[in-house]
């Protein structure tokens, strides 16, 4: 445990030493991301704030992953890092079509969810067949293996973080700072589990991560992007899929749950009700603004919802019989 701390505090002070470098390159570069007329009125003053903020995160986890995990020993992280890679470079060319030089647009959901679901087919196959993580862990009853269906509940959880996350990505420091609480359950579990280079995997994400929100703390110097958010969630959805607690996903991850399902209802609604809301904007974090609630209110009171799920959460992998 002690290594993977250590390993979390490398990767924050790494994260930020490169922080300030990486912004003033894309500030120079005039990465500015276009905000979308969908969103409050309130955040059209966050045009022209840098995006690409994601490789604040990523730069020193793959460093620092490098140097601290025993790659030979435990291959399987590369399966995590692996989806860095492929999704955060999926993200990054999303984010190129959401600059504000740029008239094209991003990538369309419909591709983002074609593309993330043809990669969890291939990281579900890797878990079921090589890493052998097939098993469901149910708090009070016990750990239970599932065969093949594993594999579509994989896909499920890799496809449904990965979107949930990226849509939580709204606030200055809201889904970085959900994320990396998340990234510290779940490194806790590994590390109770035995896990110890799950548990440091873990822990230089939610290093790095806090890295990234020392520069994107309100008011925001960067933006993490599709870069940031569709990484951060398909990595996170694998180490809960390698810990075998996904099932404590929802819960240590409530607030991307709620944010992803306020998506659904308010679309659902609108369309099957010829036109009206449920929520005064969508994702949920919009309508809390809406109301008069200040961003900062949003973000730490999301914060503090994700502080006590991840100790719920924690403490009923723990109450799985061995």
């Amino acid at each position: 445990m002690i290594h993977a701390l250590y390993s979390g505090c490398i990767a924050f002070m790494l994260s930020v030493a490169l922080g300030y470098p990486i912004v003033k390159y894309l500030r120079a570069q005039k990465a500015g991301k276009n905000i979308s007329e969908y969103q409050p009125a309130s955040h059209q003053k966050k045009a022209g704030v840098p995006t690409f903020g994601g490789f604040i995160i990523w730069v020193p986890t793959f460093i620092v992953t490098a140097i601290a995990v025993d790659w030979w020993e435990h291959r399987s992280i590369l399966l995590p890092l692996g989806m860095i890679g492929i999704t955060g470079a999926a993200g990054f060319v999303d984010d190129l079509g959401t600059l504000q030089h740029r008239r094209q647009g991003g990538l369309s959901w419909r591709f983002k969810i074609a593309f993330l679901t043809l990669l969890s087919i291939a990281a579900a196959i890797v878990l079921f067949d090589h890493i052998e993580v097939e098993s469901i862990n149910i708090p009070y009853v016990g750990s239970y293996k599932l065969g093949l269906i594993y594999i579509p509940i994989a896909m499920a959880v890799i496809v449904g973080t990965t979107s949930a996350v990226a849509i939580t990505d709204g606030l200055d420091a809201l889904a970085g700072g959900t994320t990396l609480i998340a990234f510290i359950a779940y490194g806790i579990i590994g590390f109770i589990q035995g896990q110890e280079f799950v548990a440091t995997f873990a822990f230089i994400i939610a290093g790095a991560n806090l890295g990234y929100v020392w520069y994107n703390a309100h008011p925001a110097m960067v933006i993490m992007g599709d870069t940031g958010a569709l990484a951060l969630g398909s990595s996170l959805a694998v180490v809960a899929l390698m810990t075998g607690q996904w099932l404590l996903l929802p819960i240590i991850g409530i607030v991307f749950v709620m944010e992803a399902f306020s998506n659904v209802i308010q679309i659902g609604y609108f369309k099957l009700s010829g036109g009206k809301r449920i929520f005064k904007r969508a994702p949920l974090h919009h309508h809390f603004e809406e109301i008069g609630w200040a961003e900062t209110q949003v973000v730490t009171r999301a914060w503090l919802i994700s502080i006590v799920a991840a100790m719920a959460g924690v403490a009923l992998a723990l109450e799985v019989p061995s």
